[in-house]
């Protein structure tokens, strides 16, 4: 990628950034949502059912706005990982990733040598489509891309401290929802037991001097999370976010019709 990454100069500045999940497959949407000033939107091409040719779309929806765009793919898949990152994608986010040989992998797929082993063609948006930036696109983009990882399981946050020596991974997302299913209480992702998960993750990556981030699905846990050390501040999904809204102004309107 040969474009300035804005949530990475953010993130190298210390600042806390917030951003979305968007499985909506619409550049007409992702131009609403990037027009509020949030700091990144991960195009969910896990649970969204979003096309490359329409990620391309929000990626350049995002960039025109100076949102950085984040694609989550299905998981360690080489061609899915590559093709997010030849559409000029500013960060690649990885799910379900349980231990560091996997975080290794996803650096190989993700970066070109001699960190890597990425597949290499400038005749893409992230090469600018053209053979003249060849010489300066792998070493740009090693340094441009940021990489991260959805930890999901008891299984990843044991391996924690082997993650955190993998130094190439960028940021470490807790998938609240998983992590509650994977300890028993599904949803009840304000659960004491994840609190205190959070709590010692937190310590633990903030002092590897890598970033830590998960979902907020409230203001309230939003300002508790960033006040516990979290700095990648993801806040509900696109079309919850729409449906609440509605569902509001349809709340008020038949309260008002039936009183």
């Amino acid at each position: 990628m040969l474009r300035t990454n804005f949530l990475k100069s953010k993130i190298e500045k210390g600042e806390a950034v917030l951003g979305t999940w968007s499985v909506i497959p619409s550049s007409v949407t992702t131009d609403i949502i990037s027009a509020a000033g949030l700091d990144f939107i991960i195009i969910d091409a896990e649970h969204g059912p979003i096309s490359f040719e329409t990620a391309q779309d929000m990626v350049m929806a995002c960039e025109s706005r100076g949102v950085s765009p984040v694609m989550r793919v299905g998981g360690i898949i080489e061609s899915d990982i590559l093709k997010a990152l030849d559409i000029g994608v500013h960060c690649i986010q990885i799910p379900n990733v349980s231990c560091a040989d996997e975080v290794r992998e996803i650096v190989l797929l993700a970066k070109f040598p001699p960190a890597g082993e990425r597949g290499f063609s400038p005749f893409t948006r992230a090469g600018g489509y053209s053979a003249a930036n060849a010489k300066t696109l792998p070493s740009e983009a090693n340094k441009n891309v940021l990489i991260a990882v959805n930890l999901e399981s008891e299984e990843a946050i044991l391996d924690i401290e082997s993650i955190l020596e993998v130094n190439e991974l960028d940021i470490i997302f807790i998938g609240l929802y998983d992590l509650s299913k994977a300890l028993g209480i599904p949803g009840d992702v304000t659960n004491p037991k994840i609190t205190k998960h959070l709590e010692i993750l937190s310590a633990k990556i903030n002092d590897s001097g890598k970033v830590m981030g998960t979902i907020a699905t409230s203001k309230d846990a939003m300002s508790k999370m960033m006040d516990m050390g979290l700095r990648y501040i993801v806040y509900m999904v696109d079309c919850e976010v729409i449906r609440a809204a509605y569902s509001d102004i349809k709340e008020a309107f038949d309260a008002k019709r039936n009183g």
